[in-house]
């Protein structure tokens, strides 16, 4: 879906003279020779200056892909103004204090003479929390972190855990997709040892998988869960590391038993 916001700027005139395209297609026409012999500074001032004098001055603000990031943000990130010569509006120092913005992954802009600035930006898109020293943050598919204090508006996404776990977060989060019905209950992964991931499923059960071929291990694991409901079972753990075979940890008897002789005394 295309999100298309259009912000008019009110200005002092709208005058567009014929001659100024005249104007600009004479000069462009002689850039190469002015560029040999430097001149193109006064090319440009000149240019600049005949636009601002025929009415090519900012009047309308074209937004594209905006979400999450304020308007605010963007305009004063922008750094425009109405009534400001368009030309003068210099595109990559704009483009890079967007991307400075703490949802914007990309930024794209254009003049659109003659009274347009359009700018298309792709935000970030959070794929899962990461837990460190106690605090969470976002992270998107690059893993960098997304600077926002609105966490509750993004779950429910897994909490990674692991100094390098967003270094990671994009390849776990894909391969977790392909099975939905077993992804959506994952709560928790934890990336050990730089080398492969722990999950932890609504239930509190732990699961290994392997550092070679983790998404066999993930399809195998969803396999049992539809034919034997194995993460019903009365388990803690479950170890895929090996590809023969299946390693589980039951609970504690004893801690099960003293549950429920206190349940029968009271």
């Amino acid at each position: 879906m295309r999100l298309l916001s259009r912000w008019r700027i009110p200005r002092r005139s709208t005058t567009l003279a014929i001659s100024t395209g005249v104007a600009l297609i004479a000069l462009a026409g002689g850039s190469a020779w002015l560029w040999q012999n430097g001149a193109v500074g006064a090319v440009e001032s000149r240019v600049h200056g005949i636009g601002a004098r025929n009415g090519l001055t900012l009047t309308n603000v074209e937004l594209e892909g905006r979400i999450r990031q304020s308007r605010e943000s963007i305009m004063a990130a922008l750094g425009v103004a109405r009534d400001m010569p368009v030309l003068d509006i210099d595109l990559a120092v704009a483009k890079a204090r967007l991307e400075k913005l703490s949802w914007v992954r990309v930024a794209e802009l254009e003049r659109r003479l003659p009274d347009t600035l359009f700018v298309r930006i792709t935000e970030r898109q959070p794929i899962a929390f990461w837990q460190r020293d106690g605090k969470l943050a976002l992270i998107d598919r690059d893993g960098s972190v997304i600077a926002t204090d609105r966490l509750a508006a993004d779950g429910p996404l897994p909490v990674l855990v692991g100094d390098d776990a967003p270094a990671h977060a994009a390849a776990l989060v894909d391969m977790l997709k392909t099975e939905p019905g077993l992804a959506a209950r994952v709560n928790a992964a934890t990336w050990l040892g730089d080398r492969r991931w722990n999950l932890r499923f609504d239930n509190g059960v732990e699961t290994a998988l392997p550092e070679t071929d983790p998404a066999a291990a993930w399809h195998r694991l969803a396999g049992l869960e539809q034919s034997d409901r194995i993460l019903e079972r009365d388990i803690v753990s479950i170890d895929l590391r090996m590809p023969d075979r299946l390693v589980l940890r039951r609970g504690d008897p004893k801690a099960e038993s003293r549950a429920v002789a206190k349940d029968k005394a009271t």
